[in-house]
């Protein structure tokens, strides 16, 4: 399989195996007017498995979203065919509109422009709570 190198881009690498398409649903990727390599179960010594995702265009990428989704994630940026900085991601402490919450008595149930916001309550078992109704959010 050759999947070539990228000039000016992403490179979303240590995504633990079987994350890839969400996080390209969830940064929007489809969306984009450039190649996006998605290449899945990838052998690797330290995590036996990943995936990663190569976006052959520079754009402004929410590392909330990516903490949130895969704190192991791995983000290379590439200018001129050389990685000119790395991001290592951590859990945000808030992360607003990327879940919704499911508490049909929440006051984002009711009000539809309200932001949906939760922060981090457990950042060991990774758990995030509604800011608003205390609902806890169901990670897959």
């Amino acid at each position: 399989m050759k999947i070539d190198s990228i000039i000016n881009g992403i490179v979303l690498d240590h995504i633990t195996a079987g994350k890839a398409m969400r996080v390209y649903e969830a940064l929007g990727l489809e969306n984009l007017d450039c190649s996006v390599a998605i290449i899945k179960n990838v052998k690797s010594h330290k995590m036996g498995k990943k995936d990663i995702l190569k976006i052959d265009n520079d754009f402004e990428i929410d590392l909330d979203v990516l903490g949130y989704l895969d704190p192991h994630i791995t983000v290379s940026i590439i200018k001129d065919g050389k990685t000119i900085e790395k991001k290592k991601l951590q859990l945000p402490k808030k992360i607003k509109n990327i879940e919704k919450c499911k508490n049909p008595r929440c006051i984002t149930s009711i009000e539809e422009d309200l932001d949906q916001i939760f922060y981090l309550a457990n950042e060991k078992e990774h758990i995030y709570r509604c800011v608003y109704c205390e609902s806890r959010i169901n990670k897959e």
